[in-house]
């Protein structure tokens, strides 16, 4: 009984977290929102990529907002990669979660099971965004050579793409959102952030109010309550962006992410 009191304290203090950075920068800290769950409030994998959207859909709702009242939101692009993106997630959530098996795969004591293989993916996109965070990229010159077609066709490409991180594991995908816009759309990093947010907020709520129409028990209590401390490290984050700086900031939760999705990974090869 104590043992799980002080995982709901860490859950808590970790979704304190993933609000902060999502304020920050705009993406990364809702790809803790599963692990948060799964490990730390005892929810069941599958259950839990669709409940983090809602926590994650809120949070970003809120960051948008403020972001919108300073002027950092781009509606043109923001629709551009959310209409794909809500193909994506309806597409997963209707078709390709529910095509997943139980039983994947079974070779004598070797069980691939459906919530193992959702949190290997996971572990795996944790991976490949932590090392996108740590990579230092070269800024400017990145738009030369496209069309404005060819611009929207990329948008739109990434947007499904993300739409569909969106509806199998129950990320954001700011981690991804964040650089197209600002490679692809042109945008500035703090609009790219305000914007990421707007499509964040869009993409996750759809794709919980999808999971909610085909049956998801929710256990609201802890929804909100997780909600409510999520917010606050968002308010947190928000207010202090302009004083910290994105360059360090993203690559300290870089290598956070590269240790969370690391010890995830093992954690469920250990489980095979």
């Amino acid at each position: 009984m104590e043992s799980e009191l002080n995982l709901e304290v860490f859950g808590y203090l970790a979704a304190i977290g993933m609000g902060l950075t999502l304020g920050l920068i705009g993406g990364g800290g809702s790809i803790l929102t599963v692990p948060i769950l799964v490990y730390l409030f005892s929810v069941d994998p599958i259950n839990a990529t669709s409940t983090s959207l809602f926590i994650v859909g809120a949070t970003s709702l809120l960051g948008a907002v403020l972001s919108l009242r300073r002027g950092e939101v781009k509606m043109r692009p923001a629709l551009q990669f959310a209409v794909p993106s809500f193909l994506g997630v309806f597409l997963t959530k209707s078709f390709l979660v529910p095509m997943i098996p139980a039983e994947i795969f079974t070779f004598q004591s070797f069980q691939l099971t459906k919530p193992i293989f959702i949190m290997v993916v996971f572990a795996v996109l944790m991976l490949l965004a932590s090392f996108a965070m740590i990579k230092k990229k070269k800024s400017g010159g990145h738009r030369q050579g496209r069309s404005a077609r060819e611009e929207w066709i990329w948008i739109a490409a990434q947007g499904l793409f993300v739409g569909c991180v969106t509806g199998l594991v129950g990320a954001g995908g700011g981690f991804l959102i964040v650089p197209a816009l600002v490679g692809l759309a042109g945008l500035s990093m703090r609009s790219a952030i305000g914007t990421s947010l707007l499509i964040i907020s869009f993409n996750s709520l759809f794709g919980f109010g999808v999971a909610l129409n085909r049956g998801l028990a929710v256990d609201w209590k802890m929804l909100f309550s997780i909600l409510t401390v999520a917010l606050i490290g968002l308010t947190i984050g928000s207010s202090i962006s302009k004083r910290v700086s994105e360059v360090k900031l993203k690559l300290g939760f870089g290598y956070f992410v590269l240790v969370m999705g690391t010890l995830i990974l093992f954690d469920q090869i250990r489980q095979l």
